[in-house]
């Protein structure tokens, strides 16, 4: 079994709280945790600081296109950031249960 951390950013807590919600309700991610950030960035050739929520999802890496598809579809900015990053280990318990949701 392969297991990735898919993350992403949005603007505010509302929307990071609903998409993933729907990403755990769409069987597409076991667990998503949500954490507010600052981000410094250069969008259009101008330097932004943003307040964002960034969004980090548990899955099957199978399910990767499926989870990109999602957020794209409920996705606020213009261009997301939608990154994985493959687990390489994990406790086996937890990762047995990452595969059961």
């Amino acid at each position: 079994m392969e297991y990735q951390l898919v993350m992403t950013t949005v603007a505010d807590e509302s929307e990071a709280a609903a998409l993933s919600r729907s990403l755990v309700e769409a069987g597409l991610a076991a667990c998503v945790q949500i954490q507010p950030i600052r981000s410094v960035y250069r969008w259009k050739g101008e330097l932004r600081e943003d307040s964002e929520w960034r969004l980090t999802a548990k899955i099957m890496a199978d399910r990767y296109p499926d989870v990109e598809r999602h957020i794209r579809e409920r996705h606020s900015y213009e261009l997301p950031e939608i990154v994985s990053v493959r687990v390489e280990g994990g406790l086996p318990e937890y990762l047995r249960w990452l595969e059961g949701e």
